[in-house]
C-alpha cells in the first residue's frame, strides 16, 4: 500500500478509473487539481468528479456535476436525475443525493470519508467511480434524449 499525495492520487484517477469501466464503455476525457479529478464525454463542464474535500473536512466527494452556465440546463439535468433518485439509490446506495448547489449549478453525488490516499485507495475510488459512471451515464444519456425529443415535439 503506497502512500499517494493528493496530486499523485488525482493525476493517476482517471487512468485508474478508465481501466475500471466496461470494455467498449463511451470514451471519457479528464482534467485533474491537485485536489479533484473531472471525466467528461463531451462538455467539461458537464462532469464525473472526484474532490478531495479535505483531511481536515475528513471527506471525499464523488458525484455527476452540472457546471454549465446554462443554470436552466443544469436545472433540467438535476430534475431529470431527481425523478431517478429511487433507482440509483436502490443500485449505487442510499448515501447519494441529488441537489442544487453554489453558482446555480448542480450535482448527483455521495460523500464518502477521507482516507489517506494510497495504491489501495487510488483503485478502490476507480472501481466506486467506475461503478457509479455505468449506472449514471445511460440515465443521463436518457435524460438529454427526452429533452431533446421534447424540444423537437415542440
Amino acid at each position: 500500500m503506497g502512500a499517494l499525495s493528493s496530486s499523485q492520487f488525482m493525476a493517476a484517477l482517471s487512468a485508474a478509473t478508465r481501466a475500471a469501466l466496461p470494455k467498449g464503455f463511451r470514451p471519457l476525457r479528464s482534467a485533474h487539481r491537485s485536489w479533484l479529478c473531472q471525466l467528461y464525454p463531451r462538455d467539461p463542464r458537464l462532469h464525473y468528479e472526484v474532490w478531495n474535500m479535505g483531511q481536515w473536512r475528513n471527506k471525499i466527494e464523488l458525484g455527476l456535476h452540472f457546471e454549465s452556465r446554462d443554470h436552466a440546463l443544469n436545472r433540467k439535468l438535476l430534475a431529470g436525475f431527481d425523478r431517478r433518485m429511487v433507482e440509483i439509490k436502490a443500485t449505487l446506495g442510499p448515501q447519494w443525493e441529488a441537489e442544487m448547489w453554489d453558482k446555480g449549478w448542480a450535482k448527483v453525488y455521495e460523500v464518502l470519508p477521507y482516507e489517506r490516499f494510497s495504491t489501495d485507495t487510488l483503485a478502490a475510488t476507480a472501481r466506486r467511480l467506475a461503478r457509479a459512471i455505468t449506472v449514471l451515464q445511460p440515465l443521463w444519456d436518457d435524460v438529454t434524449e427526452s429533452a431533446a425529443a421534447r424540444r423537437a415535439g415542440q
